[in-house]
């Protein structure tokens, strides 16, 4: 993930890759944030909810890469895929234990 935006930066500064970027550090929040929302506050509903955000964030992250360099993209594509799997253990995990999360 971390050469993937330094490979979008160095393309054109910051100014040049600011909602590629941008988008970037908002799902790197949310991504903290899940962790959080399920093992602090014990939520999997919200938890749920936030990965699935994440999730399209992330796409739109890749997509946004992409344009900028398309190596880039490419080297989130397995990050999306871990936030898919991420997202059916969240699921499964709220609908099978509903007293603790």
């Amino acid at each position: 993930m971390g050469v993937a935006s330094w490979l979008v930066w160095r393309k054109g500064g910051f100014s040049d890759a600011r909602p590629a970027l941008t988008l970037y550090g908002v799902q790197l929040v949310l991504n903290a944030m899940w962790t959080w929302l399920f093992f602090v506050m014990r939520s999997g509903s919200l938890a749920f909810v936030e990965i699935i955000i994440l999730w399209i964030l992330i796409l739109a992250t890749v997509i946004a890469f992409w344009r900028k360099n398309r190596l880039a993209g490419v080297m989130l594509v397995p990050y999306l895929i871990w936030v898919a799997y991420a997202s059916a253990l969240t699921f499964s995990l709220w609908q099978r234990n509903p007293s603790v999360l």
